[in-house]
């Protein structure tokens, strides 16, 4: 297990995408969520797009491992369980892209290695997040960075390295944590 987290915008997902381009042994876990699709989204792919009363009801059954509830956004994320356990069972390393409570949970139920990754900059930060999202409003906007300023600040000292994502060397950044990975004795054949 290998949890790579940040700050929304950060580039969990793009770099965790890129290490599974380089090493086909990893595999992303696909996270669960009461968000509505954007764009492209498909299900099953970046997400498990569930309803509300759905996401609550596989809490129950034990099929929602870890979640968080982001109360301004009004939505749930967390770590489908079925999807986790067929990747484990395939014999493959699984990436998590979780917020601090999931990265606590697999590093002490999975032994996982904690990776936080560091934006270069909240200039550069809120122009990845205008480019995600462009029809993102000026308050959530400003919401996420007060949130990203908050989750640096606070929450980067729970994981076990700390790698900043420079603008425009994804990368640069792949092959550091990918060096992390070697050391930590990770199987990237």
């Amino acid at each position: 297990m290998l949890v790579i987290a940040g700050p929304t915008g950060s580039g969990e997902t793009t770099l965790t995408l890129e290490i599974i381009k380089k090493y086909p042994v990893f595999r992303r876990l696909v996270t669960a969520t009461t968000r509505k699709p954007r764009g492209k989204d498909k299900n099953g792919v970046a997400y498990y797009f569930f309803s509300e009363k759905k996401f609550k009801n596989e809490i129950k059954k034990g099929n929602i491992i870890e979640y968080t509830y982001i109360k301004n956004r009004n939505v749930y994320y967390g770590s489908y369980k079925k999807d986790l356990d067929k990747k484990l069972k395939a014999g493959l390393n699984v990436i998590v892209n979780p917020d601090v409570v999931g990265a606590k949970y697999y590093k002490k139920k999975y032994n996982a290695t904690a990776i936080f990754l560091m934006p270069d900059s909240m200039k550069n930060l809120r122009s990845r997040l205008i480019k995600r999202q462009p029809e993102i409003s000026k308050e959530e906007l400003k919401r996420r960075l007060k949130n990203a300023k908050n989750e640096i600040k606070k929450e980067k000292k729970f994981y076990d390295f700390i790698v900043t994502n420079e603008e425009g060397k994804i990368r640069e950044t792949a092959d550091k944590i990918i060096s992390i990975l070697k050391k930590e004795g990770y199987e990237l054949n």
